[in-house]
Order: structure tokens, then sequence, then C-alpha cells
């Protein structure tokens, strides 16, 4: 993260165009965000695009705006951004078309709205990020190899949480004090125990599932509490196995179904069964949820 945190520093002072790469959940947009308030352009907008959002149809018209009228004409997010920073997420979604009219935006800052011919020429520092291995997806044919070399001018590459287990402390006090804050009330740390079982899980959701578990944990302390051992979701706490315990035996889909069965529950637990807030906490569509809770015949505790 040291390394990271230099290359920010680095690259804020130029113009080049920035390729983050991780893991969802990493951190890529915060890392975006602070380059572009780092930078000259920190006084401009900084506008984030999530390009597997919409249908292609849809997402080129998000991008460059749509012409087909006065009445109903659209600026895109280009020109929105225009002086300051485009965060173009997700990137590796955008179809062969799109990717070809992008490359030709890099080229000289200049595109044409949807159902116009008049070129638009904007002032706009790229940063763009995906979770998926874009140099092999080059190679096998679903990414220009063009487009690539003119993103990757700057790579940073964001490593998981499991692989910096040593930030995962301070990391968890810093959520908590911000946590308490907005709940207005004080929670008083973390027992030795309880951080030692968060250090031992393999947060498979990064630093965007450390954060949603901690805020889930200060909501529902009492003030004045400290989080416990016995505060943290069931599923959290049974999916630090070793191979000497009671999951050794089971094949791996056996242990993944535990797995998922503990962790669901223990999410649902810790929001009283909100299916709505669990979804939000485990980051999955609220219908992925309620499927999962279908198919693994999860049931709500009597009361």
């Amino acid at each position: 993260m040291l390394k990271v945190f230099d290359l920010i520093d680095s690259v804020s002072l130029t113009d080049s165009t920035v390729l983050i790469t991780g893991e969802s959940g990493t951190g890529k947009e915060l890392v975006a965000r602070a380059i572009a308030m780092s930078a000259e352009r920190s006084m401009k907008p900084f506008v984030a695009v999530n390009c597997g959002a919409l249908a292609p149809n849809l997402m080129e018209s998000e991008l460059f705006g749509h012409e087909k009228g006065v009445v109903t004409s659209k600026p895109g997010k280009f020109e929105y951004a225009d002086g300051g920073t485009i965060f173009l997420d997700e990137i590796s979604t955008l179809g062969p078309n799109l990717q070809t009219k992008l490359l030709r935006v890099f080229q000289d800052m200049t595109f044409e709205r949807v159902g116009s011919n008049t070129p638009i020429k904007v002032n706009v520092r790229v940063i763009a990020a995906t979770n998926v291995d874009l140099g092999r997806e080059v190679e096998e044919g679903r990414f220009r190899g063009d487009l690539y070399y003119r993103l990757k001018v700057v790579p940073i590459d964001l490593p998981t949480l499991r692989e910096r287990k040593e930030d995962i402390e301070l990391l968890v006090r810093h959520f908590i004090e911000t946590h308490s804050s907005k709940c207005n009330k004080v929670v008083r740390g973390i027992s030795p125990d309880a951080l030692a079982a968060l250090v031992e899980y393999s947060w498979p959701g990064n630093i965007r599932e450390l954060r949603n578990l901690v805020e889930s944990l200060v909501v529902l302390a009492k003030d004045g509490s400290t989080i416990t051992y016995g505060d943290l979701p069931a599923g959290l706490v049974g999916a630090s196995c070793t191979p000497g315990d009671e999951h050794s035996g089971l094949t791996y889909k056996e242990a993944v179904t535990v797995f998922e069965k503990e962790y669901i529950l223990g999410v649902l637990k810790s929001t009283k069964w909100n299916r709505t807030r669990a979804a939000e906490l485990m980051d999955v569509h609220r219908n992925t949820l309620y499927h999962k809770i279908k198919n693994l015949g999860l049931k709500r505790p009597a009361r």
C-alpha cells in the first residue's frame, strides 16, 4: 500500500491515463478520487461512470450524449467532466463498438453526440478501473489491445485485504470511529479475540465487506459497549476452518454449502432478518439473497 500511495502522489502531478486493477471491494474508486483530488484538476468535476450499468446502446449516449433536437438534446459524461476527471469503472464490460469510439476520443479528445455530426472537444483526464485481467481479455479477443495500452500508461494494482492483514486492525478501529460518530454513539473499540477472528477471516469482499460488517456491528452495539467475539456473525466466525476441525471431512462443494449457510445466517442474524439490509452488507442483489435463502432452506428462528 505504501507503493500505491507513492504512485498516487506521482501520478497526481501529471495528466497521464491511469488503469487501476484489483478485486471488487479493494477501493479502486477511492484511489481514483485520491488521484483527482491531489491534482491540478481538483477543483474541477470528478465524474464516475459504471460502464457495465447500461446496455451498449444506452451507454454510448451516457458517455457522449445525444442530439435529437434542441429540446431533447443531452450532454454526456465526457462533457460533464470537461476540465476535470472521468472515472470509467468496469471498463472491461464495454462492447467492441464502444471500445473503438473510446479509442478515438483518446486520440484527440473529440467526439460527437449520438445523432449529431458536430464534433465536441473536451479536456478530460481519464482514469479507468477493472477487476478482470485485461491482458488476458486482449489475448482472447474480447478487448482491443490498442485501447488497453492507451489505458495502462500508469498501472496501479491494488492488493486484496487478505494480502495485507496487518492493515485490518487499523481499518477496523477507523471504521468503528467513523460509524460511531455517524450513529451518535460511543463504541469503545473491539475485544482482542474478536479482532483476531477478523484478522483470520479471508475477506472475499475486501475492504467494502469489512466496512459494511463494522457498520453493522456498530449499529447493533449498545452505547458505551465494546464489540466482542459473540457479536460477530456466525458465518464469519465459522469461516476460519483448519484442516483438523469438523469441516475437514467435507468435499469442496459440501464445505462451500456449509460456509454459505453459516455466513448468510450470520448476516441475517446481525440485521435481525432485514433481508434488504443483509443484501447490502453482503454486496449482492436482494433477489440473489432471496434465491440463496430458498435454495439453502434457511428459516427464520421462531420468536
